[in-house]
C-alpha cells in the first residue's frame, strides 16, 4: 500500500475521469448561473450570494464527512435527526438544565459524535449493513428529540450566540468561513494523507484493505463519529441562524446532502471521489434551489429540476467512465 500517490486506491486513468467529471460540474454550475441570471435581476448580486453562503454552510458542513463514509462505500441516513437531536439538546441543556450556554453547546457536539460513533460502531462490530443501521437511527434520533422536546421550542439567546449564524467577517457570513476552511481541511485530509489513502482503499476493496492490516473498523467508527459531530455543529449554526431551536430541524438535510455528494462524483459503490466535486455538488443545488424560487418556480418542480440535474450527472460521469474504458 506504500505509494506517493494520495489516490493510491484509485486508478490513473480515474483521476482523469473525476477531474473532467469536476469540470463538466462547473460547467454546468456556470451554465446555470448564466440562465438563472437572465430569468431574474435579484439572482447574480453580492447580497443573495452571500445570503445564499450563509443558508448553505450547514448542508456544506455535513456533506464533507458524508463524502468520507460514501467513499468508503457507506451511507448515513441519520445525520438530519441527529442535528435535530443536537439541536434539542443545545437548547434543553441551557433551559432545563440549567448549564451555561457554551456547556450545553459543548454538550451537544459530544451527543453527535457519539450518535455518529454509535452508527459506526454498529457497522463495524455487529456488521449491520450502513443502510439499514442509519435508517434504524434516523428514526430512533428523530423520537428522541421529539420525546425530549415535548413540542415545546427554546428562545430569549444572548446576543454573543448569533454571531455563529447572523454575523459577519469582513463583509462575509460567518459560518461561511468555517465551511471555507472545513473544506480546505476536508480536501487536504482525503487527498494528502496516509487516512485519505485508507480511505479510497477500503471503498476500492475492504477485503484487501483488510488483508494489507488496514484498521478498517477504526477508520470507519471515525468518519461516522466526524459525521455525527459536523451535524452538531450544523445544529449550531442552524439554531443560531434561526434564533429558535425545535425538534424538527434537520428533516430531510440527509437526502440534500447525499444529492450534492453524488452529484459532485462521489461513487455510492465507493472508490472514487473529492471534496472538490463536493463543494460544486453544494454550491449548485442551492443555487438551483434559489434561482428557481426567485423565478417563481415552486417548490415540486425545483425538486424535479434538481433531480434532472443529478440524473444528467450521472449519466455524464458514466459516459466518461465508458469512453475511458474504465469499469
Amino acid at each position: 500500500m506504500a505509494t506517493a500517490d494520495p489516490r493510491a486506491a484509485m486508478p490513473g486513468r480515474l483521476h482523469g475521469l473525476m477531474l473532467r467529471h469536476e469540470m463538466v460540474l462547473a460547467a454546468i454550475l456556470v451554465a446555470a448561473l448564466f440562465v438563472l441570471s437572465l430569468q431574474t435581476d435579484r439572482f447574480l448580486t453580492t447580497d443573495n450570494l452571500l445570503n445564499q453562503g450563509r443558508l448553505m454552510a450547514e448542508i456544506g458542513l455535513i456533506a464533507l464527512p458524508m463524502t468520507y463514509i460514501i467513499i468508503t462505500a457507506g451511507i448515513d441516513l441519520s445525520v438530519g435527526s441527529i442535528m435535530g437531536l443536537c439541536a434539542i439538546m443545545l437548547g434543553y441543556g441551557w433551559k432545563n438544565l440549567g448549564l451555561p450556554l457554551e456547556l450545553s453547546i459543548a454538550l451537544s457536539l459530544l451527543i453527535g459524535t457519539i450518535a455518529g460513533a454509535v452508527n459506526g460502531w454498529f457497522i463495524t462490530r455487529v456488521r449491520v449493513p450502513p443502510l439499514i443501521m442509519t435508517l434504524a437511527t434516523l428514526a430512533l434520533y428523530r423520537g428522541l428529540a421529539e420525546g425530549i422536546s415535548q413540542a415545546r421550542s427554546v428562545r430569549g439567546y444572548p446576543d454573543w450566540f448569533f454571531v455563529l449564524g447572523q454575523g459577519e467577517l469582513l463583509g462575509v457570513p460567518t459560518q461561511l468561513w468555517l465551511l471555507l476552511v472545513a473544506t480546505v481541511v476536508a480536501a487536504v485530509v482525503l487527498a494528502r494523507t496516509s487516512f485519505g489513502r485508507m480511505l479510497y482503499a477500503i471503498g476500492s476493496n475492504e477485503t484487501a484493505a483488510r488483508f494489507s492490516g488496514l484498521p478498517v473498523d477504526r477508520c470507519k467508527i471515525a468518519i461516522y463519529a466526524l459525521s455525527g459531530f459536523t451535524a452538531g455543529l450544523a445544529a449550531w449554526i442552524f439554531v443560531s441562524r434561526v434564533s429558535t431551536t425545535r425538534s424538527d430541524m434537520g428533516t430531510g438535510v440527509e437526502l440534500d446532502v447525499i444529492a450534492a455528494v453524488v452529484l459532485g462524483g462521489t461513487s455510492i459503490f465507493g472508490g472514487t471521489g473529492t471534496i472538490l466535486g463536493t463543494a460544486l455538488g453544494v454550491v449548485l443545488v442551492q443555487l438551483l434551489k434559489n434561482g428557481l424560487a426567485l423565478t417563481g418556480v415552486k417548490g415540486d418542480a425545483t425538486i424535479v429540476v434538481i433531480g434532472s440535474v443529478l440524473i444528467l450527472s450521472i449519466l455524464v460521469s458514466n459516459w466518461l467512465r465508458a469512453r475511458r474504458g474504465v469499469d
